[in-house]
């Protein structure tokens, strides 16, 4: 069965995702569309709006054959780790092909740039240490470092989803059977664009300023029904919801404490727990923390590893010990998974029992404390198992 992968987060599902998809299975002309998708928190270090659950649900009801998780190790980081973690799972299940939105507005071939990246890599690490502390941003540096090697090669470090592309496909130059890079172009808004501007498109920027605000006039022509009966039903989840738990940790925690805490360096334990102490909500904290040394994004992560607690240890050893776990799937995703259920190099899990509930522990542990902010207990992972969207011809 030819397959074709998507690397999503459908924070919430809007009308350029299901564009996406419908793309993906023409570009690639693809069988199975398998979407590998962020659980209950975000790479930006954010709750998603609505549960895995529900995002899923809504994927398979638009397009979607198979959605599968991009376990929190890989979900909540930079996107060096986050584009590692859906190639890796992607592989994993030997899938034909990658289909990715770009913003971009100049032509890049993706894979001749990953080959580039992966014949070269020692030389561009050499080069990134001498500007890694020269206070530029990330983007910054390596724009310039690209601009020395390359310079024939125009790369774009401003644009998020070009930026995710990019790791895409260093990280799938790596593997002995590269598969197929599709990237299609973003249509109506863009990523960052606060207002409902497009009859059709909206970004989830967009939507979810709209729908924090419970104005849902212009919504319904840029969201498939599915997602505004959800996000109108539901009890939507945002920082500001789980800023007590997250204020409850900084003040309790000892500055040892939370030294030990993944990616806590530089002191910034002095400067999160001073900050919260004065804080009366998530945004007048995050206004006190960040800097421009500290992005918004980079603190929002760290708040998330001090929400959960985590250390580095429960990190890396998901990337050691990685799995496959499935949360939905129509009945060809679940032909696809039968065939590949012995080929793949990773386990591929179904349902939580006591010899699978350790590997996946950090996953759990994220679902329960996403759950504080909601009335459903059935979201906990124990009471789950995968969607299956029966389709109408059965």
């Amino acid at each position: 069965m030819r397959s074709c992968g998507v690397i999503v987060e459908y924070n919430p599902f809007h009308n350029g995702h299901k564009y996406h998809l419908e793309q993906a299975k023409k570009v690639s002309n693809a069988e199975c569309l398998v979407a590998v998708m962020s659980g209950n928190f975000l790479q930006r270090g954010e709750p998603a709006v609505l549960d895995k659950w529900t995002r899923a649900n809504e994927a398979l009801q638009n397009g979607a054959d198979l959605v599968i998780e991009l376990p929190f190790s890989f979900a909540v980081q930079a996107s060096d780790y986050f584009t590692r973690g859906g190639v890796k799972l992607l592989q994993s299940l030997d899938v034909d092909s990658l289909c990715f939105g770009t913003d971009i507005q100049s032509k890049l071939d993706y894979e001749a740039f990953g080959k580039f990246h992966h014949d070269n890599k020692e030389r561009i690490d050499e080069l990134f240490q001498t500007k890694k502390n020269n206070g530029q941003s990330y983007p910054q540096q390596m724009t310039e470092v690209y601009r020395e090697i390359y310079p024939e090669m125009t790369l774009d470090f401003s644009s998020p989803n070009h930026i995710l592309g990019m790791g895409y496909a260093k990280e799938n130059a790596c593997y002995k059977n590269p598969m197929t890079l599709f990237p299609i172009k973003r249509v109506g808004s863009q990523y960052h664009d606060e207002n409902v501007t497009d009859v059709s498109f909206a970004s989830a920027t967009a939507v979810r300023k709209k729908v924090f605000l419970n104005d849902f006039s212009e919504l319904s022509s840029v969201l498939p029904d599915e997602t505004l009966m959800d996000l109108k039903s539901l009890e939507l989840v945002n920082w500001e919801r789980l800023w007590p738990f997250l204020k409850y940790q900084l003040i309790t925690q000892s500055i040892e404490e939370l030294k030990l805490i993944y990616q806590m360096v530089e002191g910034l334990e002095y400067r999160l727990k001073d900050a919260a102490k004065g804080s009366a909500c998530f945004d007048d904290f995050m206004i006190k923390v960040k800097s421009k040394r500290y992005t918004w994004t980079r603190i929002q992560r760290l708040c998330l590893y001090v929400l959960l607690q985590i250390k580095e240890k429960d990190v890396t050893s998901v990337w050691n010990e990685t799995y496959i776990r499935v949360l939905g799937f129509n009945s060809k995703g679940r032909q696809f998974l039968k065939e590949k259920k012995d080929k793949s190099t990773l386990p591929i899990i179904t349902n939580i029992n006591k010899k699978n509930e350790k590997l996946l522990s950090l996953d759990i542990k994220a679902g329960m404390i996403y759950s504080l902010v909601q009335n459903n207990k059935k979201e906990q992972d124990y009471y789950r198992s995968p969607i299956y969207l029966k389709e109408e011809k059965e």
